[in-house]
């Protein structure tokens, strides 16, 4: 959701799922309508496009 600001207050996670360390402000994202946090941006990045990349494989696969 574009201009959304997410607080760490709602984060589900306190530790990065790629690092294990402290999620920060700059690291949140919504997931299936939650908040979950990493310790970068590079780390919620990455998330995001390993999400992006399951999507497109399930759509594909859905179509067979």
């Amino acid at each position: 959701m574009a201009g959304e600001v997410l607080s760490l207050a709602d984060c589900i996670n306190s530790a990065c799922p790629w690092s294990g360390r402290p999620v920060v402000p700059e690291g949140l994202t919504r997931y299936r309508g939650r908040v979950v946090g990493f310790c970068n941006s590079g780390c919620r990045e990455k998330f995001e496009a390993a999400i992006r990349a399951f999507d497109a494989e399930l759509e594909t696969s859905e179509g067979e």
